[in-house]
Parts: structure tokens; sequence; C-alpha cells
């Protein structure tokens, strides 16, 4: 039996496990929750993820996924 975890790496080095896969250039908001276009507002901190890094072991797979922030001004592109 394989144990599958799911982490988010914030620009400060602070992590938190998460449930579902992400990809590339995906954004998430704060709790590293998917956020899909379009957006409400660009008045929200929203990151993008910008590596994923895998490590493999003995029954775990630990995916983590690297964020940076998003500035407002790229977030109005995403918005109505």
């Amino acid at each position: 039996m394989t144990i599958v975890e799911r982490f988010v790496v914030y620009p400060d080095g602070d992590s938190q496990e998460i449930e579902g896969r992400l990809a590339m250039n995906d954004l998430v908001d704060l709790n590293g929750r998917l956020l899909e276009p379009p957006l409400e507002s660009p008045r929200i901190i929203a990151y993008r993820v910008v590596k994923i890094r895998r490590e493999d072991s003995l029954g775990s797979e630990r995916t983590y996924y690297h964020l940076e922030l998003v500035s407002a001004w790229e977030l109005v592109s995403y918005c109505r």
C-alpha cells in the first residue's frame, strides 16, 4: 500500500497539505485550492504553481507544488 501526500510550498518556505492534484501554472488561493477563471475580483491573494517536485520512497509518494505570489495587476487578466 502506498501513501500519497501532496503539499503546496509557499514562497516563504511554509508548506501545507492539500487534497487534489495541481499542474504547472495553475492558480490557487491562500489555502491551496484551485482558482478557476474568471475571477470575481483581482483583490485576492493568489499563487501560481512554478515548480513540481516528487519524492518517492518505500510505501510513500510525496508531491510538492512550489508557489509564487501573483500580483494584482496580473490577476486583472483573469477577471471578468
